[in-house]
C-alpha cells in the first residue's frame, strides 16, 4: 500500500516517521524540504508538489495547521484531482466538515473517490510514541481499509469510529473546547483559591478528592505545577484556531456559545500578551499574574523569570 503524507510538522512528521518504520512506501511533501530530511533518509520519497505527493498513493494522509491549507492543499495544490483511482484521503487535520465537504463535492465525489476525517489527539508525545487517540468519520468500509494504517500511527484502543464523514471534525473540535474550558476554569479557580490564602497544594488536593475533579486538574496541569511547562509543542495560534472553529460551528448549528466565545477571548488575550508561539497552557500565566505567584508545587523547579 502505497502512502502520500502532506503536512510534517510538530505532529505530522512524527507520524510519517512511524508509518516509515512500519514498513510502509511512503512519499512525503510539505512547504518546507528541509521538515522531510529525517524522512527521506529513513528510505521516504519526496515529492516537490502536493499533486505529485497524491499521484501514486492509495491512501493519502493530510495534517495540516487548519482548513484553508486543506482546502489549498486539496483543491488549488491539485492533490484532489491528481489522485489515482480508488484512493482513499484520510485527512487527519482539525478541520471542519465543511472544508472537506467541498473537496468532496467538487472533485472527490464526481470521480467515485473516498475519504475519511480522523483527526487526533495526544500532542506531540502521542505522535512521537504512535499511541494518538483518533476520531474517525467516514463509511464503515473506509475505516476497515484505513485501520490498519491509523493503528500504526495511533493506540489501537483508542481509535474510534464516531460517525459518517464530518463526525470526527466535530467530535474533535469538542474535545479540544472543552479541555480549554478546564484550563481556564481550574485556572480562575486555583487563582481565586490561593489569592485568598489557601495553599495550592491543600487547594489542588481538595478539589480533586470533590465532585470537581477533572483529569486536567490531576494530570494535564502537573506540567505547570512542576516545571512550569505551559506545552510549547501545541501553540497558541493553533489553539486559537480550534477555538474559533468550535464556536463557529456552534453558531452554524443553533447553539449557544456564550461559554466557548468566553473562553476564546482568555485565550486570545493570552496569546496578543505571550505570542503566537507560546504554549497551548499559557492562560494559566494570566491567572498566575492574577494570584500574584506562580503555580509551582512546593519542592519543585523554580519559574523563569516573566
Amino acid at each position: 500500500m502505497q502512502i502520500g503524507f502532506i503536512g510534517l510538522g510538530n505532529m505530522g512528521g512524527h507520524m510519517a516517521r512511524n508509518l516509515i518504520d512500519a514498513g510502509y512506501p511512503v512519499v512525503v511533501h510539505d512547504v518546507r524540504e528541509a521538515s522531510a530530511a529525517q524522512h527521506i533518509a529513513l528510505g521516504a520519497g519526496w515529492a516537490a508538489t502536493p499533486e505529485d505527493c497524491a499521484a501514486k498513493a492509495d491512501v493519502l494522509i493530510t495534517m495540516l495547521p487548519n482548513p484553508r491549507i486543506v482546502e489549498d492543499v486539496m483543491l488549488r495544490g491539485g492533490a484532489a484531482a491528481a489522485l489515482p483511482e480508488g484512493a482513499l484521503w484520510v485527512d487527519m487535520s482539525t478541520s471542519t466538515p465543511e472544508a472537506a465537504r467541498r473537496v468532496i463535492d467538487e472533485v472527490l465525489e464526481p470521480r467515485g473517490l473516498r475519504m475519511l476525517d480522523a483527526p487526533v489527539s495526544g500532542m506531540a508525545k502521542g505522535a512521537r510514541t504512535g499511541t494518538l487517540q483518533i476520531f474517525v468519520g467516514g463509511a464503515e468500509a473506509d475505516f476497515t481499509r484505513a485501520l490498519p494504517v491509523l493503528e500504526v500511527m495511533g493506540d489501537p484502543q483508542k481509535i474510534m469510529r464516531v460517525g459518517d464523514q464530518g463526525s470526527g471534525y466535530t467530535v474533535k473540535l469538542m474535545i479540544n473546547l472543552l479541555w480549554f474550558t478546564h484550563l481556564v476554569a481550574s485556572s480562575e479557580v486555583l487563582a481565586m483559591g490561593v489569592k485568598a490564602g489557601v495553599d495550592l497544594g491543600v487547594l489542588r488536593s481538595a478539589l480533586l478528592a470533590s465532585p470537581a475533579a477533572s483529569n486536567f486538574l490531576e494530570n494535564d496541569i502537573l506540567g505547570i505545577l512542576e516545571s512550569g511547562d505551559y506545552d510549547e509543542s501545541f501553540a497558541m495560534v493553533l489553539a486559537c484556531k480550534d477555538l474559533g472553529l468550535a464556536v463557529d460551528l456552534g453558531r452554524d448549528v443553533g447553539v449557544s456559545t456564550e461559554l466557548s466565545a468566553l473562553v476564546e477571548q482568555v485565550y486570545r488575550r493570552a496569546k496578543a500578551r505571550y505570542g503566537d508561539l507560546s504554549g497551548e497552557m499559557i492562560p494559566v500565566k494570566l491567572y498566575e499574574e492574577l494570584a500574584g505567584q506562580d503555580f509551582r508545587l512546593p519542592g519543585t523547579e523554580p519559574a523563569e523569570a516573566s
